[in-house]
């Protein structure tokens, strides 16, 4: 399991407005919670956290917190339990951490991800449907995965993946139903043509005939004037 390193300082600023002051400095507010402890109001480098998300994994990840003038000099082992972004820009305006320890086992959603292609979707046209996009599991946060792999490559229309045929890490306990569908494939979407309502007559094509220059529509009106008035 990777371990990560952010550093942080500890936050007087406290409210929306001081909140919004720390961003303009390019520091982002967070809060770190611990189980039966008091919660601890930090902030951190908006570019240190960025890094740390482009270059790492963050989910899931253990993230060693340094924080400045902290009585826990050895950093405290965290994981990101929410990050709030702006609705409009997606810049992120807040964090919540949260303290773990590395003896006690937890409950977390792994990420489902494949290898290998289906010959149900590449050579036979099926499509390749992701019932469970993610797996709950518990395991010690050193032991937390990555991923949950899954080899489709011998797939075929009408198969499926149920969470029982996945081989898991012999540390990692899985917490959903062994008979549940992870990934299948499904048999080509087949077009259906509308059949004719009985006793209803087909449709006649429409006859568009070609309009006459104005010149000539005129010469044809004067014509039947003309015919008109011999009549008479």
């Amino acid at each position: 399991m990777e371990e990560l390193l952010l550093e942080a300082q500890l936050r007087e600023e406290i409210g929306k407005n001081k909140s919004k002051a720390l961003r303009h400095k390019g520091l982002i507010p967070a809060v770190v919670y611990s189980d039966g402890k008091e919660s601890l109001a930090i902030k951190v480098s908006r570019s240190d956290l960025l890094k740390l998300i482009h270059q790492h994994q963050v989910e899931n990840a253990i993230i060693t917190l340094k924080v400045k003038d902290d009585r826990k000099k050895a950093g405290r082992p965290c994981m990101i339990k929410e990050m709030q972004h702006d609705p409009v820009k997606g810049d992120i305006l807040h964090i919540d951490l949260h303290e773990i320890s590395l003896t006690k086992a937890l409950k977390v959603s792994v990420p489902v991800t494949t290898k290998g292609e289906a010959p149900g979707v590449k050579s036979d046209g099926g499509s390749l449907e992701h019932i469970l996009w993610e797996i709950e599991v518990e395991c010690l946060p050193t032991d937390i995965p990555k991923s949950i792999e899954v080899d489709i490559s011998g797939l075929k229309i009408g198969d499926a993946v149920h969470i029982k045929d996945i081989r898991f890490p012999p540390k990692v306990k899985v917490l959903q139903d062994p008979e549940a569908i992870v990934l299948s494939v499904a048999e080509p979407m087949k077009e259906e043509v509308a059949a004719p309502v009985e006793g209803e007559a087909p449709a006649e094509p429409e006859v568009i005939r070609e309009k006459k220059p104005e010149a000539e529509e005129g010469k044809e009106s004067e014509g039947k004037e003309q015919d008109a008035k011999e009549k008479k």
